[in-house]
C-alpha cells in the first residue's frame, strides 16, 4: 500500500503540481512563528516545550487517523496516504527551479539565471559567473532532492503518513528556529529543534548517500563522503553534497564572491567543473536514485504480499 501511495503521489504532482504550496508554506511559517513568539524566552527548555507542542499533536492525530482508516477502508487509507505525500514531498517544487536555471544558462542568459538562483537560495547571487551559478544550482538540487523526496520517503516507509508529517515538520522547525539573522533573538530556543532534526536525519542522509553511490560512481562517492563531508560547515548537508559530487564526478563547494570579497567554502567532489551539462547529469542522478528506491520498495511490497 505504501508503494501504491508513493507512485500515486509522484504521478499526481507531475500531472498537477500543488498550486497553493506557497500558501501552505505561509501557514506553516505562521504556525512556527506562533510558538516561537509565545514560548521563546531564550532558553533550551522553552524550545523543547514549544517543539513538543508544535510537532506531537499533528503527528499523533495523523497517526491515529491513518490507523483508523487502515482498519476501516483500505481505499480511503490509500487516498489519505497519497494526500499526505502530495503535501509533504514537493518533487516539482525544486525541479521547476532547477530546470528554469538550466534553461537560462543554456540560452546564455546569465542575468536571468542569477535572478532565479537568488530567489531559490534567498540570497544575492548577482556576482556569480555561469560556472558558479551552475555549481550552486547543483548543490541546491542535491539538497532539495533529499529534503523533499528521499528524507520524506524514508520516514513514510517507517511510520506511514505520520512519518512524512513528522519529517516535514521537524525539518521546517529546524530551519525556521535556527535563522542566523535572528540568532540573538532566538538564543538557545532553536537548539532542541536542531538536535531532533539531526537525530531524524541520521538514517535518511546515509541512505541517500548510499543510493547516490549505487546509481553513480561508487568509489568516488564513498571516497568523497568519507573524506570531505565533515569539512562542510553543516555536516548533514556535507553528506549529501559530498556523496552527490562524487557520484556525478563534479567539483562543488569552493569559494564564491560575496560582497566583492571571496567567500571561502570547502571543496567537495573530484572531477570536472560544474556547467549546464553536469546540471543535466544531476537530474539523471536524482531520477535514477528515485527509480532505484521505487523498485526496491516494490520488491519489498511484493515479498510481503507473497509472504
Amino acid at each position: 500500500m505504501n508503494f501504491i501511495a508513493l507512485v500515486a503521489a509522484l504521478l499526481l504532482e507531475q500531472v498537477q503540481p500543488l498550486a497553493s504550496r506557497k500558501t501552505f508554506s505561509g501557514w506553516m511559517t505562521a504556525y512556527a512563528d506562533y510558538f516561537q513568539h509565545n514560548f521563546n524566552a531564550g532558553a533550551h527548555n522553552h524550545g523543547r516545550i514549544a517543539w513538543l507542542l508544535a510537532v506531537l499533536p499533528p503527528v499523533v492525530a495523523c497517526a491515529l487517523l491513518a490507523e483508523m482508516l487502515s482498519h476501516t477502508n483500505v481505499v480511503i487509507y490509500w487516498a489519505f496516504s497519497t494526500l499526505v505525500l502530495y503535501l509533504t514531498m514537493g518533487f516539482r517544487r525544486f525541479s521547476h527551479n532547477f530546470t528554469d536555471i538550466y534553461q537560462a544558462l543554456r540560452n546564455d542568459d546569465l542575468e536571468r539565471a542569477r535572478v532565479l538562483l537568488s530567489e531559490w537560495r534567498k540570497e544575492p547571487c548577482h556576482e556569480l559567473n555561469a560556472q558558479e551559478v551552475a555549481r550552486l544550482t547543483i548543490e541546491e538540487g542535491l539538497l532539495a532532492s533529499h529534503r523533499h523526496v528521499f528524507g520524506v520517503v524514508v520516514w513514510f516507509i517507517i511510520l506511514g503518513p505520520a512519518g512524512a508529517v513528522l519529517y516535514r515538520m521537524v525539518h521546517f522547525l529546524r530551519a525556521r528556529w535556527n535563522r542566523t539573522e535572528e540568532e540573538a533573538e532566538l538564543g538557545h530556543f532553536g537548539e532542541f529543534a536542531r538536535q531532533m532534526n539531526c537525530w531524524l536525519e541520521w538514517l535518511p542522509l546515509r541512505l541517500t548517500a548510499i543510493t547516490f553511490a549505487i546509481v553513480g560512481d561508487f568509489e568516488d562517492t564513498i571516497y568523497c563522503w568519507r573524506t570531505q563531508a565533515d569539512t562542510w560547515p553543516d555536516s548533514e548537508e556535507g553528506i549529501v553534497l559530498a556523496s552527490g559530487a562524487g557520484a556525478l564526478g563534479v567539483r562543488l563547494g569552493q569559494p564564491i564572491p560575496r560582497g566583492g570579497e571571496p567567500f571561502d567554502r570547502p571543496e567537495l567532489g573530484i572531477g570536472d567543473e560544474a556547467d549546464a551539462d553536469l546540471m543535466q547529469s544531476t537530474v539523471g542522478l536524482v531520477w535514477r536514485a528515485l527509480v532505484f528506491w521505487m523498485v526496491l520498495l516494490f520488491l519489498l511490497t511484493a515479498a510481503s504480499l507473497i509472504g
